[in-house]
């Protein structure tokens, strides 16, 4: 989850449409097996992790981002959050990288380097990007170096050594609307300004794009053709 965005929304991000849906997304795609351990890379405010120790049962997580001026330790409902700038030899049994391998410049190294540390059994949860048609002022301003097809996401995946077990597109249902805003600026600009597309919502146009979110849901595993993000659940043989 990028900072930059996390100051956006402020406390906000707890019921924005997209960060909410997404964590929803997360847990469906986990298909409730247990999480005792939570390793977030890139986890920057730890929105992610925050929700698995409260909706999934995880009962520690270590936030890694070198964004963070120190280490800190944090408790919520007496399960530890650690802050972490590095890792230093922590076990998990779940790794997020929820939007992360879009600002490594070697994304395969970067992915390899976790996997060669954790155990067997481990499992790498995934999300990226989507179609690098849909680049816009937005990717530049999160300072993204690409966007991923679902292919290239499980060829990457397959090549560092884990094995694929889940793989779809998400945020289908309003992925039309935002290809043909995101098109549309790019046609009328003489150039990609650097800005997020996220935003603060009425109540009203939160819940409607929640509610779209929310019919996916059910589907989701299923969705191979297009959507905003992609989520892919691997695991460490």
């Amino acid at each position: 989850m990028d900072i930059k965005e996390s100051d956006i929304l402020g406390d906000a991000i707890d019921h924005h449409w997209y960060y909410a849906s997404k964590a929803k997304a997360l847990t469906r795609l986990l298909q409730n097996s247990p999480v005792a351990v939570v390793m977030d890379v890139g986890a920057g405010s730890g929105f992610f992790s925050r929700y698995l120790l409260e909706h999934a049962g995880a009962e520690e997580a270590y936030c890694i981002d070198p964004a963070y001026p120190s280490d800190s330790h944090a408790s919520l409902h007496g399960k530890t959050m650690h802050f972490l700038r590095h890792p230093a030899g922590q076990r998990a049994d779940l790794i997020l990288m929820m939007d992360v391998l879009e600002h490594v410049e070697d994304d395969g190294d970067f992915l390899r380097a976790y996997v060669a540390r954790a155990e067997a059994g481990t499992r790498f949860l995934i999300t990226v990007p989507a179609f690098q048609f849909l680049w816009s002022g937005h990717d530049v301003f999160l300072e993204h170096r690409r966007r991923y097809s679902l292919r290239q996401l499980i060829a990457l995946v397959d090549s560092s050594g884990l094995r694929v077990r889940n793989s779809c597109y998400y945020f289908g249902l309003i992925f039309p609307l935002a290809a043909m805003l995101r098109l549309g600026q790019r046609l009328l600009a003489r150039g990609l300004v650097p800005r997020s597309q996220l935003t603060r919502h009425s109540a009203t146009l939160n819940a409607i794009l929640a509610g779209l979110c929310g019919l996916e849901l059910r589907y989701m595993h299923r969705n191979r053709w297009a959507g905003l993000s992609i989520f892919c659940l691997a695991e460490k043989c």
